[in-house]
């Protein structure tokens, strides 16, 4: 038997709990948001996606503060986490995922190599960062990227029915 879609299942967990969500994206472009958008009735549940490709972008469009960047870089789990809860918080969502990094196969440097990604998601006050190492090229990073962070983000929903008080 085949598994449903991973952005299937996430939309029967958002739709489960009610939850709106965005996107921040900086290395995968807006492929997170063009993987969710393929889910007929995905509209009830997601918001709007931010591509924050620059720098200014992110501080601009969703309020990562210019000292998070200058003290720990773009590509560090501090400016995922901020990602994930300036976007959560600019959109008016419940829960956020984010993704900054190297896709290459330029840019890379040896504390920052091409296919280091961080993956933040925020959901309901709750932020976590993740670091990746992917494989391959431009495209494959970008692909592991995104992928990795919609497993991220199910996991976080699933968690979440623990935490949550049904009437």
């Amino acid at each position: 038997m085949q598994s449903e879609p991973l952005e299937v299942s996430i939309y029967r967990l958002l739709k489960k709990y009610n939850y709106k969500m965005t996107t921040a994206e900086s290395a995968t472009g807006g492929m997170i948001a063009s993987t969710l958008v393929n889910v007929p009735g995905i509209s009830s549940f997601f918001e709007q996606g931010y591509v924050t490709y620059s720098d200014a972008a992110k501080i601009s469009m969703i309020g990562v503060p210019a000292e998070t960047i200058r003290r720990f870089g773009v590509v560090s789990a501090e400016t995922a986490r901020a990602m994930a809860e300036g976007a959560a918080r600019t959109a008016g969502c419940e829960t956020a995922l984010s993704v900054t990094g190297v896709a290459g196969p330029d840019g890379g440097t040896e504390e920052c190599p091409v296919g280091l990604v961080y993956i933040g998601c925020h959901m309901r006050g709750r932020t976590v960062a993740e670091r990746h190492l992917f494989d391959g090229d431009r495209m494959a990073v970008r692909r592991a990227a995104a992928e990795t962070a919609l497993r991220l983000l199910k996991r976080m929903l699933e968690e979440e029915g623990g935490s949550i008080c049904e009437l």
